[in-house]
């Protein structure tokens, strides 16, 4: 047992446990900061809003599997559990700590006091409170171990005093945890043999299967032996939007992503499918397109860690709790060898109707109109990533432009997105540049998600986060065209570009401003020379790609094709 104060062990532990940065708004763990500086590396990246703090510990996490910290004061704790949304929906393991009441001053009315606590029950795996140190190393540890094991996902401590002072500032005696990285997944749960056995039997049965690979794989690490099930039994394979580097974009057995951000091609042959396999997936409403694809009645074999998951939203489901490479795996054991010249017709099928949408969407891709057309933008982004590229996807039309058009193919590339939060992707590209120097993050949003978090990119300046983040730029919120057509009785009229116009704004300059290098690009020929000198800067780049602002993404469809 040695002597030291709460700040020291909350220092200590999260050094033990390798975990490299923190991002807060200052005043928070004051104490704890300053031990940081004079005990370890970590890093201590004060942001611009508490909500930008989760979403950088949150990008943190996606990019390493370990738990991103992100701190506040009790003054601003409402903000960043309004960050936690995202990680909530993303199940990524991210700690946040925020200071609390005193004990003299709850119901007082004391300056700037509310009961923030509650705020965090919605978005969390799990909340506590720590009224006292010595509750501190069992109440940390459990956190973390919520945190990471099985389903991932956000937790919350509350640490007593408004600046969580009032436990920093205790002394105990205590042992340090057992150092080394904690990480999902932390622990491997193997399927029951006999859920392996009724799932390799359904999969033997079906004539036109559909393997989806989800974010679960991601987290698992399970994307090899996907793939290797797909091959083995010759199967079109798809991956949800959480999934999408799990699977090589240029795999002869890849047909895309399903469901509302989507390709037409891949949600036609799911409805075509007599079996899908669901893998690491929640089979939510975005993947599956609100449950029309596949159809209800559809048969499912579900592998995922979670079992509440399990026939949730498809009755004629095979159920297996595992993890999704211990799963697949034991699949893979269960099938044997398997005659993929039987699903030949159906691989053809699959083929025919892939090379459909390409055909469909060629003219939109190679277009060399000025504004440059989105379609182009993704689909060039994708061939001109390094090799080692990470990218950040935002959610809204960045999401579906990214999920349809840009494609991965290198082993070591990556893709992150946003679980549905817009204006995440620029400071979640500054927690996984951080956690990842040796990758090159690569953030893909538009002009709308950028001025949510904009003034993030001097705490990039500042930190020299050499990130590259590339706008779709339209000068506006052009997503709402669709709704406002509606609402405004089948065509804009009256003074409708209120809703949705912005101001023509040069990006690039606004960039430098900042701190940050901006390019400015308005014709497509000019992309790839932004991203060549873009690879060349110690730091960060933006760079503003000048679209179509009339160019919306389409969504997904549950109808079938013809013939």
């Amino acid at each position: 047992m040695t002597r030291m104060t709460g700040a020291e062990y909350l220092s200590r532990s999260l050094d033990a446990w390798e975990v490299e940065a923190v991002f807060l708004v200052p005043t928070s763990l004051s104490a704890t900061l300053v031990t940081m500086e004079r005990e370890t590396s970590i890093k201590r990246i004060v942001t611009h809003g508490e909500k930008a703090a989760a979403y950088m510990a949150d990008g943190y996490a996606r990019a390493t599997g370990k738990p991103g910290v992100c701190m506040a004061q009790n003054i601003g704790a409402a903000n960043l559990a309004a960050g936690l949304r995202d990680a909530y929906l993303g199940s990524s393991p991210v700690l946040a700590l925020t200071g609390g009441p005193y004990e003299w001053s709850r119901g007082r009315n004391y300056y700037q006091e509310i009961e923030d606590f509650p705020l965090f029950k919605p978005v969390t795996r799990s909340s506590r409170q720590v009224f006292d140190v010595s509750r501190l190393p069992d109440q940390l540890d459990q956190a973390l171990r919520d945190a990471t094991t099985g389903k991932p996902g956000p937790v919350h401590l509350e640490l007593a005093g408004h600046t969580g002072d009032t436990i920093e500032n205790q002394s105990f005696d205590v042992e340090l945890p057992t150092p080394g990285a904690r990480r999902t997944p932390a622990f491997r749960i193997a399927p029951e043999p006999g859920a392996i056995q009724a799932a390799a039997a359904a999969i033997r049965a079906a004539e036109r299967p559909v393997i989806l690979s989800g974010g679960g794989v991601r987290m698992s690490g399970a994307g090899p032996e996907v793939v290797a099930l797909a091959e083995r039994l010759g199967a079109p394979l798809a991956t949800s939007l959480n999934g999408k580097d799990t699977v090589p974009a240029d795999h002869p057995l890849a047909i895309g992503i399903p469901g509302l951000y989507a390709r037409a091609s891949a949600n036609q042959i799911i409805l075509e499918a007599d079996l899908v396999v669901y893998i690491g997936s929640q089979t939510g409403s975005q993947v599956t397109l609100t449950w029309q694809v596949p159809a209800p009645s559809t048969a499912v074999v579900h592998i995922d860690i979670e079992p509440k998951e399990l026939g949730r939203h498809y009755p004629r489901t095979t159920p297996v709790v595992a993890d999704a490479r211990l799963g697949v795996l034991a699949l893979l054991e269960a099938l044997g060898d398997v005659d993929a010249a039987r699903l030949a017709s159906w691989r053809d099928r699959a083929a025919e109707l892939g090379a459909r949408w390409r055909a469909s969407v060629a003219e939109l891709e190679d277009s060399d109109a000025a504004p440059m057309r989105p379609e182009r933008l993704a689909r060039d982004l994708g061939h001109l990533l390094p090799d080692n590229a990470l990218v950040v996807s935002d959610t809204g039309h960045a999401g579906m432009w990214t999920a349809a058009h840009l494609d991965l193919a290198k082993p070591n590339q990556g893709f992150l997105r946003a679980a549905g939060s817009l204006g995440w992707g620029l400071p979640a590209g500054i927690g996984a540049q951080i956690a990842r120097p040796d990758l090159q993050v690569v953030v893909f949003t538009g002009d709308g998600g950028l001025f949510y978090h904009l003034s993030e990119l001097e705490t990039a300046a500042r930190w020299n986060v050499p990130l590259t983040v590339v706008v779709n730029d339209n000068r506006s919120l052009n997503q709402e065209i669709n709704p406002y057509t509606v609402a405004y009785g089948g065509s804009l009229n009256g003074r409708h570009h209120e809703l949705w116009h912005f101001q023509d704004i040069d990006l690039a300059r606004v960039a430098e401003s900042l701190g940050v290098t901006g390019i400015r690009v308005t014709r497509p020929q000019d992309l790839e020379p932004a991203l060549a000198r873009a690879t060349e800067i110690d730091g960060p780049v933006l760079i503003d790609v000048v679209s179509d602002i009339e160019a919306v993404a389409p969504k997904g469809s549950a109808q079938r094709a013809g013939a």
